[in-house]
Formats: structure tokens, C-alpha cells, sequence
């Protein structure tokens, strides 16, 4: 994938943020993803009720599965229980499995009997389970789609994943209402291609390094997402998108506490809610909608709603996007920074026809998805085309920081030897030493096409330090100091950022990185019942490699 000639569409530059996006930044915190889950090939899953939570307050009664035995906690993570504890969860329990081994999930229905029945659907895979045409009562029922669990009974389902990548799994019985409870999830299979994993290490043997160097852990569920050398990645994140609507989930509230009591399959105890029309008005990613979607996973205050949303990444890395359209809806999200190379759709590798060695899926400006559609692509975001130094650089300056030198690969990037020590590792190096200010306030190159507001009245937001360029170095230096704007930062104290440091939830000091906004291009999907900021919205954070990004929570 390195030498894919991927688009370098920059969309927004960081350096001219919006003021709202500030105030989206200001929302955030410190917090990362990956793609948690559990791992095992014989899950217990439970359907039941519970209550989500959303930024404006509301708790939705809702339904969702719970993993209550069989699987373990993956990637291991510090705030993960180490094995499934029965908690009900919306998404589901994303099921990590492996490519060529058979796995089973054995459903409970634990939902109030006047839901009625309730199942599985496993898209694309050829399931195997037991379910007589006659079934007495209490035991697996056979429905328009698959065998489903009557009120307090269990049914089990087997199959074999025969090829890697990213699946949807949702309930098959009356989806128009259990789906939209929240009865969905996803299945990631890895490949199980030794050879190819085997290539992929040494493809990406430089990057594996930096991470060393700086001290990083590896959270990747494997080093490819498909069973193909040009399918590596350096890290990775699931984002489920799916939609509400409270009506709905009010009606089914109100009818389930009328009706406890009642008998199964007798008449007055079944849910009547009708779902059209259908008006959402809460949109989320991975069962969270913004700014939840960017506190840590398995955060206590959503013990519903364990995963996030929110990336982050160093220029140069082969970031796996792992998409699912849940819900109803298409949802069309546009990651910014870059256009995002399709891999797969529903774990369909995408080669071309004349060569089958090469990557064939197209460059997408928007993700969309439409309800079950999986997809994987790469994001990739390097500051190639920015067409000015994002490290500051300063060949007059004292600081050693600003003098790293920037020696081009066969690509133009700074990856020969041993440059995975440096700061500026996979830096553009046609860019290298080319300021971008003509007047600069602090301690960077002048002579640039470009005159930026004095810092000191700029507006920052959590992750932003008052300057363009990428880490906490060339952010300080950019600000200046007090007594000598060419001395070394760390001498600079609260005079060498904007705002001093220790005044906001991110220091410049600590970590400077350039943020972009990712949500959905339908404009209502940004908002959490009609409010702005929220719904499908998070924030892209690329930082540079001196910050450890820990993905531990």
C-alpha cells in the first residue's frame, strides 16, 4: 500500500480552523480507540433491555446483546474486562474470529416477552443451526429468515468465515423495530495467511520501529486486513454508524410495561409500535453520538456504550477504516485530510481484473454506506501537498529540533536509516525548510507567502497551539518566548505557548497535532435532536511522532 498513488486531497487546512471546530475541540478529551472486542470461537450472546444515554440528557430504553460468556477481551486494554461480563451493549459485542475456523454464538432471548421472538442474521456466511419446522413451546422457532430464540429460550448458530474482512450481524426477526432498538453488531475476521502476515512485517518494518522507539504498543488485531501483501495497515478503528428514533423506542417502553405478565404467542401480548414515519433524531457512531463518541472506551459513564470514536494517528501510517451502515439510513461521512482507499466491500477484496496482484478499489471522498453494508479502506495522511514545512523547521535556529535534516526515499519521505528516531520521520522532504510565514512571531523560517494572526489573540482549542505546525516543539517555537524567541522551548515555560500551558485539556507542550473534523455530509446526522455540534462527528487527530499515542483505553 506504500506505493499506491493514493490522493492527497488536503480539505481543510489545521491551521484555519473554524471557530465552531475550535469549540468542538475544546469538547474533547485525551482518549483513544482501536477495535475492541472479544475474541473466542463459542460465544454466549443475550438480547436484552437497558438504557443508553445522549448528549442532551434522554435515556433511550433500547435493546442490545450482551456477551455473557466464551469470549476475551481483544486487543487486552486496560480499562477491558478481561472476559465477557453480561453486559447489554449497543453496538453488540464486535465477535473477533479468525479466517478457517468454525465459530459458534449461542443466542438467549432475554427481552420481554411481548417482543416476541428474536435472532441472528449473519450475511454472507453459510450458517449451520438446529430448528425444527415443529418446535414445542420454549425451543428454537423457525422464522421468515432464520431460526430464532422464543421469550427465555436460547438457539445456537456455527459457521466457518472463509474469507477475512469486516461483517455486519443484526437481528432477523421483524428488523424494522429490533434493529432499530439496537440488536446489531459486528464480526471482524482476520486472515489466517501466515506468508502474507510474514510480508507485511517486513513491509512495514520501519514503521514498527518508530512505534519502538517512541515507546508505542501495538493494538492491531493483525498486520493485514485481507489475505493479500498490499492490504497491511500500522493501526486500526471500527466505526458502526446507526440512527434513532425516541418515538419509537417510547412506544415500545410504554407497551413492554403494560404488558408484563402476559403470556407468549397469546392475544394482547405482542408489541404493536408502529416505525413509520420514521423520524430520527439521534445519530451515532458506535453507539455514542458527539462529543461521547470521543471519551475513552469502556468509559464508566456509558456502561451501555462501550465503544468510541475517536482516531488518531503520525503522518505516514496505514490507518484501516473498518465501516458498517447499521440502522435504517445511508449515511454518507466524509473523513477530512484525505480520501479513503477502499480495500473490500463485505470482505470482497477489491482487485483488478488485468492483475490480480493489484488493489483495484476506488478513492472515496465520503464513506457511504447503506444499512448492513461493510466496507474496509486505508486512510493515509502524510502533509504532502501542503506545500509548506508542518515541522517548522529553521536551519538558524538554536534549537537542534528545528535543524533535523530530511533525506527523500525513492517516494520523497524521510524514512531512510535510522530517520524513525526523528520527530519529522515521514516527513515530505520538498517541503522541508520551506517557511510558510513571512512575518513569523517565534522562533520558525520567515520569508513564506503567508502573514498569520498574532498567536496571542488566535482562537485554541484543546488540541491546537496556536500554530500550524505539527508537535509540541514547533508549536512552542512558532509562539515564541518572552526573552529570546530563538532559545530552546523548554526554557520558554507558560510564555512559550497560547494559551500557557496547563490552561486546557491538551498542552501544546504535550501534544500538538492537526485535527480534522470527520462526520456525515447529511447535514441533520450532526446534530443531537436538532442541536449542533453532535450526532456523527468526531475528530481525526495526527500527531506528531514524539507523542505516544496509547490506545490502552
Amino acid at each position: 500500500m506504500r506505493t499506491t498513488n493514493m490522493i492527497k486531497t488536503i480539505a481543510k487546512k489545521p491551521f484555519l480552523l473554524a471557530p465552531m471546530v475550535a469549540v468542538l475541540l475544546m469538547l474533547a478529551t485525551a482518549a483513544y480507540a482501536a477495535a475492541p472486542g472479544v475474541t473466542g470461537t463459542n460465544f454466549a450472546i443475550t438480547a436484552t433491555p437497558a438504557y443508553i444515554s445522549q448528549p442532551d440528557g434522554q435515556m433511550l430504553y433500547s435493546w442490545g446483546y450482551a456477551c455473557s460468556g466464551g469470549g476475551t477481551a481483544a486487543p487486552t486494554t486496560i480499562n477491558a474486562p478481561n472476559a465477557c461480563k453480561g453486559t447489554m451493549q449497543i453496538p453488540g459485542p464486535t465477535l473477533i474470529v479468525t479466517e478457517g475456523q468454525t465459530v459458534t454464538v449461542t443466542l438467549t432471548n432475554n427481552l420481554p416477552t411481548a417482543a416476541g421472538n428474536t435472532s441472528i442474521l449473519f450475511p454472507g456466511l453459510n450458517v449451520t443451526t438446529v430448528c425444527p419446522d415443529s418446535a414445542s413451546a420454549g425451543a428454537p422457532q423457525r422464522g421468515l429468515l432464520t431460526c430464532e430464540a422464543v421469550p427465555g429460550s436460547s438457539v445456537a448458530y456455527s459457521f466457518t468465515p472463509t474469507s477475512p474482512g469486516t461483517r455486519a450481524y443484526y437481528s432477523g426477526t421483524q428488523g424494522d423495530l429490533q434493529v432499530e432498538m439496537g440488536l446489531y453488531g459486528a464480526i471482524i475476521v482476520l486472515p489466517n495467511n501466515n506468508t502474507v502476515l510474514g510480508g507485511c512485517t517486513a513491509a512495514q518494518a520501519n514503521n514498527a520501529s518508530a512505534q519502538a522507539h517512541w515507546g508505542e504498543n501495538d493494538f492491531r488485531l493483525a498486520a493485514a486486513a485481507y489475505d493479500h501483501p498490499k492490504t497491511c495497515y500500522d493501526r486500526e478503528y471500527l466505526f458502526q454508524f446507526s440512527e434513532m428514533d425516541p418515538n419509537i423506542h417510547t412506544q415500545a417502553e410504554a407497551q413492554v410495561k403494560i404488558r408484563v405478565g402476559c403470556t407468549a404467542g397469546l392475544p394482547g401480548c405482542s408489541l404493536q409500535v408502529p416505525t413509520e414515519p420514521y423520524h430520527p433524531a439521534y445519530f451515532m457512531i458506535n453507539g455514542r453520538s458527539m462529543p461521547d463518541d470521543m471519551d475513552p472506551n469502556y468509559a464508566v459513564e456509558y456502561p451501555h456504550q462501550p465503544y468510541n470514536g475517536n482516531p488518531h494517528m503520525h503522518p505516514g501510517e496505514q490507518v484501516l477504516l473498518r465501516v458498517i451502515g447499521q440502522g435504517r439510513w445511508q449515511h454518507p461521512f466524509h473523513e477530512h485530510g484525505n480520501h479513503v482507499r477502499i480495500l473490500g466491500r463485505d470482505v470482497n477484496l477489491i482487485l483488478s481484473q488485468n492483475d490480480p496482484n493489484s488493489l483495484a478499489g476506488p478513492l472515496l471522498f465520503t464513506t457511504t454506506t447503506t444499512p448492513g453494508l461493510a466496507m474496509d479502506g486505508i486512510f493515509y495522511f502524510t502533509g504532502k501537498g501542503l506545500n509548506w514545512d508542518m515541522y517548522g523547521h529553521n536551519p538558524a535556529s538554536k534549537d537542534g529540533a528545528a535543524k533535523l535534516p530530511c533525506t527523500p526515499d525513492a517516494e520523497g519521505y524521510n524514512t531512510l536509516g535510522t530517520s524513525y528516531n526523528a520527530i519529522n520521520y515521514y516527513e515530505w522532504c520538498q517541503d522541508h525548510d520551506k517557511p510558510m510565514q513571512v512575518s513569523p512571531f517565534g522562533d520558525v523560517a520567515a520569508g513564506g507567502p503567508m502573514t498569520l494572526p498574532d498567536p496571542n489573540l488566535f482562537t485554541n482549542g484543546a488540541w491546537y497551539g496556536g500554530s500550524p505546525y505539527l508537535g509540541p516543539n514547533a508549536t512552542l517555537r512558532a509562539t515564541g518566548c518572552s526573552s529570546d524567541p530563538r532559545a530552546n522551548p523548554s526554557s520558554c515555560g507558560n510564555t512559550g505557548s497560547t494559551p500557557p500551558s496547563g490552561t486546557i485539556a491538551n498542552s501544546p507542550s504535550d501534544e500538538a497535532g492537526f485535527a480534522f473534523m470527520w462526520h456525515s455530509h447529511n447535514e441533520r446526522e450532526i446534530t443531537t435532536n436538532n442541536i449542533f455540534p453532535g450526532g456523527m462527528l468526531m475528530m481525526m487527530l495526527v500527531d506528531s511522532r514524539e507523542f505516544v499515542i496509547d490506545e490502552s483505553n
